[in-house]
């Protein structure tokens, strides 16, 4: 199979991404210079100093390599513009070079260049939403609340309900010093800010939504009913664990990133996550064009050069794909073993046989307007 460049499409309806409703309003650059190179010999201090740190892994810039400079001077001005606007709110930011920085790099944890990495505390965030100063800002400010919102009148539960597009957790628990809830609150600052935890300690508000101490009720989008996260979980590890297996899209998420991880240097493959709910007047066609549902998580390859498709078969939707499976998977396809063009075979056969009776019908026109001929001619004769 030749193969130009493929795209790994995954489809999955449980995403959710940093994307900003609104947007905010941000004022123009004053010039300032408030983003910080970081290097072995400055970066304790600078993270001593700061609540939040951003820190914008990047490529080494050639010398001389205009292109390259001016697409990173503008991604750049994004942070001095997001600094600008949270220089109250103890939120710094900071540069570090893959090439002069690799050590401190390595130290940290920081693996893609080009991503944008946040320190917390002790929990290390990878930036994946857009990079442009309004959507960064709106996240490092959700990212500054506290992981756990906690109900404790009807106005906050009916607060609660109205949040019907996005995946949510609750849990109800005898107060904050609860072992209960210090797990719980261990589990949302896994997921702070994408994902919204509530808490309650009050009998009447646990009452109102039918929960029992303890409990952990998940909430998909658009489900009145919640499912309750089963067997009480009594640690941190368990209740990410048993969200995962609720959540298909942030199991399938997770592994993909490892995939991903693997094939960054790959330049015959791009990976694309899709959510279909962004996209709602193309869910019909994709699900025709592709023969996939797209109720289920589903991950494919596509060539660009014909839009040909080919897609994992996964058995078991309980059970997904492991990344070494998912891996073996991509290296057949670019291998071609498993070929995008498998599926139009049945299809070329098809129009084989449309034109083989194409010809036939050709020939039959051909004989019957032989024989009117013949006729003619014995017409003349007569």
């Amino acid at each position: 199979m030749s193969v130009g460049w493929l795209y790994l499409v995954t489809f999955c309806l449980t995403c959710t991404c940093c994307r900003a409703e609104k947007g905010l309003e941000i004022p123009r650059y004053d010039g300032k210079d408030r983003v910080i190179d970081i290097d072995m010999k400055n970066y304790q201090k600078v993270m001593k100093k700061f609540d939040v740190l951003c820190l914008l892994y990047h490529e080494a810039i050639p010398a001389g390599d205009k292109v390259a400079q001016k697409r990173f001077d503008l991604v750049e001005l994004v942070l001095e513009m997001a600094a600008q606007v949270l220089q109250e709110k103890d939120v710094g930011f900071g540069l570090v070079d893959e090439k002069k920085d690799a050590k401190l790099a390595k130290k940290l944890g920081l693996i893609e260049t080009g991503s944008l990495y946040i320190f917390k505390e002790d929990n290390l965030i990878e930036y994946d939403g857009e990079l442009s100063a309004d959507v960064l800002v709106e996240f490092l400010l959700d990212l500054a609340e506290e992981p756990v919102e906690i109900i404790e009148v009807d106005v906050e539960i009916q607060s609660f309900l109205r949040i019907e597009d996005e995946i949510k957790l609750i849990g109800y628990f005898k107060s904050e010093d609860s072992e209960h809830y210090k797990a719980f609150e261990g589990a949302a600052e896994h997921f702070h800010p994408y994902i919204h935890f509530f808490a309650t300690f009050d009998k009447g508000v646990a009452k109102k939504l039918s929960m029992k101490m303890n409990e952990v009720d998940f909430y998909e989008p658009f489900m009145d009913e919640p499912i309750t996260i089963p067997d009480k979980p009594h640690s941190e590890e368990e209740i990410l664990k048993d969200f995962c297996c609720l959540s298909d899209g942030y199991e399938f998420l997770a592994i993909l990133k490892e995939v991903a991880k693997d094939n960054t240097d790959n330049p015959e493959l791009s990976i694309i996550w899709i959510d279909p709910d962004d996209f709602p007047l193309l869910f019909t066609y994709w699900e025709k064009v592709f023969k996939i549902d797209l109720h289920k998580p589903q991950i494919g390859v596509v060539n660009v050069t014909d839009a040909d498709s080919v897609w994992m078969d996964i058995k078991d939707e309980d059970e997904l794909p492991s990344v070494d499976e998912l891996e073996d998977w991509i290296h057949d396809v670019l291998s071609g073993k498993v070929n995008t063009e498998d599926d139009d075979d049945g299809d070329d056969d098809d129009d084989d046989d449309d034109d083989d009776d194409e010809d036939d019908d050709d020939d039959d026109d051909d004989d019957d307007d032989d024989d009117d001929d013949d006729d003619d001619d014995d017409d003349d004769d007569d």
